[in-house]
């Protein structure tokens, strides 16, 4: 599994993050989950501002190949902008572990 990370840091005075993040998840995230090898996301924020957008993906491949399909890197062209008035650092990773326990009941 790979994980391409955004780091960002906005001021939440320029950008309400409640609002941003509602955008999001109806225009970008139903579309990402379209593309092959997707393997989910999360979004990681602090009150101040800072954060970051981890998108997982099946393989190197998908996670390359993620960054030209379509509606999602249109969509993401436009977001970054708006992370902060430097740019976001972007990287991709291999996951080495990924741990997610079942709730236990």
């Amino acid at each position: 599994m790979y994980a391409r990370v955004t780091a960002f840091d906005v001021d939440p005075r320029d950008l309400d993050l409640d609002d941003a993040q509602e955008s999001f998840e109806k225009l970008v995230l139903p579309e990402m989950r379209k593309v092959t090898g997707y393997e989910g996301f999360y979004l990681l924020r602090t009150s101040r501002g800072k954060g970051l957008l981890i998108a997982l993906w099946e393989d190197e491949q998908a996670a390359v190949s993620s960054e030209n399909t379509g509606y999602y890197a249109e969509q993401m062209e436009l977001w970054i902008p708006l992370l902060g008035k430097r740019p976001p650092e972007r990287d991709l990773f291999e996951v080495a572990i990924a741990d997610h326990p079942e709730e236990i009941e």
